[in-house]
């Protein structure tokens, strides 16, 4: 019997998790799960938080908390999502644990004592004032593309273009604000390409005709574009600390641990269940089947580089197949954190508690299998109001009142059976075939799809033979109607399991039934003659336009908040033109006090300044009228540029500058001394 290894992406723990991580690997991959698991099949589900990298100390600092507490906050939360949300992981553990540290550490020695990594030294941005090597997110700038001032050191997200924090104009770090300075550093780094010439390629061409494509595609356009060396380790005080003597300050870069979760949440999971070399069976046996369900944004770590890794290390089995999916959408727009445009699995429960399996439904019905793919509120209504309630609910409901009603709620015989029947009784014994084959292949959409053709079987199979006429004229025809009515159910109450888990619990409650393994769904012997009942009720309820109205509403406000905030942000103009030291050194500036202001005559904008500069006292015009009144701002101190060359202004010789900071709205402000500062004070 194969051993089934099944992972889903380790989400990252700097916040909590969305429709969208639900829709792009968990959600489908607990379907998988659920499957192998009901044909009776050897399987463990391995997830975790990734507790590592920038992110979390970005966020740390942010919060003035420490790295610890903030991945703390949110696998906790992460966590719970997940356990309401049903998702039926083995364990779900954690990169911060003692045991991921000891098994990266050891994965890292391996293959430094094979002398698989390249050594190499190189310049990276250093900041002083924190003694701190920068990492690519700790560094912003100018994009050189766009211009855009904010910039990361990876990446520009106002162009979207790739960065190296090399290139952004007037990096700055973002711990003390000043520019950094390049030092040399050694780091480690893994030869992709030199894996790339040797078996990677060809191995993932092995891949051509079980991958699907999205995912084959992209790894062929990595491959084509030629790999390069990759560093696993990275200058920061928060991760996995490099096993290496005269290493302090370094930690394994965060790409080459977190996977490794993978390999410590099994041995974590078999430790507590007192079989401490269990493990190795799903990584390391022949028997070995590992199947990563992941997002379409991990698609390059989980097929080309973390098979790397264990290609390199030796003893591991590569993966099977990684059914990534793409991404999710919302009304229309790209999910985004940042902007809270997004559904969160733990306040959705607030707004919809109990409706867990709405949800699920919704998600894999509009599943990003193979494109990126749109959810929207009124589809998740009609989805739940036209589908669940109107077809599914409403079949078990009249089959099982009706029962309870005729029969006292025990199964009726079945007597001479109809073309109709046996049609029926077909497509029952068919379903779990049909609906196993499209879910071993990772059509989860279709096969939801064909599990809701079973109910609309059924529906439509009640509403033909409408029971509730002739049961005072043909008993034993609503009897045989009926049995049959209740053999789908049966049916529909174990295939609905692995997408519908609450509403499959509930539904074997109705039936008063246990659950039999998947290829007994079609089974008489299920619901035998004369078994009684559970008590009827409602599997699911309508969701009203006012609750749809609310989430609509709650993103408009979102999308209206962010606007306003785009709106007020300042447009801050490009960096000038490089200048000399020399040529600023040129400028004389110091501080002096205005001794009288007057207006000019015939101009809105001037002012006629007498300023003590401690050099001497001088005339000066400025174009601060619209902002200040004269009378008020004398005895003001202000920054005069004093050498600028004399120019006539409106008849008057103006003999300086005075130096203006302007707001977002266009309003003035005086650059001043936070204290007193005597007259002729220099700036330096």
């Amino acid at each position: 019997m194969p051993h089934h290894l099944i992972t889903a992406a380790l989400p990252y723990a700097n916040g909590p998790v969305h429709i969208g991580h639900l829709a792009g690997a968990y959600l489908p991959a607990d379907v998988y799960v659920r499957y192998l698991r009901a044909m009776g099949e050897d399987v463990v589900f391995i997830c975790g938080s990734d507790e590592h990298g920038v992110p979390i100390t970005l966020r740390a600092r942010k919060e003035g908390v420490s790295p610890q507490q903030v991945v703390d906050k949110y696998h906790g939360i992460i966590r719970q999502s997940f356990a309401d949300f049903g998702i039926s992981f083995d364990i779900y553990d954690r990169t911060s644990s003692p045991i991921h540290h000891e098994t990266a550490s050891d994965f890292f020695k391996t293959l430094f004592g094979k002398g698989e990594f390249t050594e190499e030294s190189s310049e990276q941005y250093y900041d002083e004032e924190a003694g701190l090597f920068l990492a690519d997110r700790y560094i912003t700038g100018t994009c050189p593309n766009c211009g855009n001032t904010y910039a990361y050191g990876d990446q520009c997200e106002k162009c979207g273009k790739s960065l190296s924090p090399r290139e952004l104009i007037n990096p700055h770090s973002q711990l003390s604000g000043k520019p950094p300075v390049l030092r040399q550093t050694k780091h480690w780094y893994l030869p992709l390409d030199r894996y790339q010439r040797e078996w990677l390629e060809k191995w993932i061409d092995g891949h051509r005709d079980d991958w699907k494509p999205n995912v084959f595609g992209q790894c062929k356009s990595w491959l084509d574009q030629g790999l390069q060396p990759r560093a696993v380790t990275r200058d920061l005080d928060w991760g996995v600390p490099v096993p290496l003597p005269d290493s302090k300050g370094k930690v394994l870069y965060v790409w080459f641990d977190a996977p490794i979760g993978y390999i410590s949440a099994t041995k974590a999971l078999f430790r507590q269940r007192g079989d401490a070399n269990g493990w190795e069976k799903y990584w390391k046996s022949k028997d070995a089947r590992l199947v990563h369900f992941i997002g379409k944004d991990n698609i390059v770590f989980h097929c080309i580089i973390f098979p790397a890794m264990l290609h390199a290390h030796g003893g591991y089995v590569l993966p099977e197949n990684v059914p990534a999916n793409e991404f999710l959408n919302l009304e229309g727009d790209k999910i985004s954190t940042s902007r809270n445009w997004a559904v969160w699995l733990h306040e959705y429960l607030q707004d919809f508690p109990g409706k867990q399996d709405v949800l699920r439904y919704a998600l894999c019905a509009t599943a990003p299998e193979t494109k990126d793919n749109d959810f929207t509120w009124k589809d998740f209504q009609a989805r739940n109001n036209s589908e669940l309630v109107a077809i599914l609910g409403n079949f078990v409901n009249r089959t099982l009142v009706l029962t309870a009603k005729y029969y006292n709620g025990k199964v009726p015989a079945a007597h001479a059976l109809s073309d109709e029947d046996r049609a029926c009784l077909e497509a029952i014994q068919a379903a779990p075939g049909k609906l196993g084959d499209l879910i071993r292949r990772y059509k989860f959409r279709e096969a939801l799809f064909e599990l809701m053709n079973l109910a609309r079987l059924g529906n439509k199979y009640l509403a033909d033979n409408e029971p509730w006429k002739k049961q005072a004229t043909d008993p034993q025809r609503v009897e045989t109607i009926l049995h049959v009515s209740l053999r789908i159910t049966a049916a529909l109450a174990r295939l609905m399991e692995p997408f519908l888990p609450f509403t499959s619990e509930k539904l074997h409650g109705m039936l008063n039934l246990v659950h039999a393994k998947w290829t007994a769904a079609w089974d008489e012997t299920l619901l035998p003659v004369g078994h009684q009942l559970g008590e009827a009720g409602l599997l699911f309820e309508k969701i009203e336009d006012p609750a749809i109205e609310t989430q609509v509403a709650r993103l408009q406000a979102s999308k209206a908040a962010n606007e306003a905030a785009n709106a007020a942000a300042p447009a801050v103009s490009p960096q000038k033109a490089p200048t000399s030291f020399d040529d600023f050194q040129k400028m004389d500036i110091r501080i002096g006090t205005i001794l009288a202001a007057e207006r000019v005559p015939k101009t809105e904008k001037l002012l006629k300044l007498t300023v003590d500069t401690g050099i001497d006292q001088r005339t000066v015009v400025s174009g601060i009228a619209a902002h200040y009144d004269p009378e008020k701002i004398v005895g003001q101190q202000v920054t005069i540029l004093v050498n600028l060359e004399p120019r006539k202004i409106k008849g008057i010789e103006s003999q300086g500058m005075i130096l203006m900071a302007e707001n977002a709205k266009g309003e003035l402000a005086f650059l001043q001394p936070t204290k007193a500062v005597e007259n002729g004070g220099t700036i330096s």
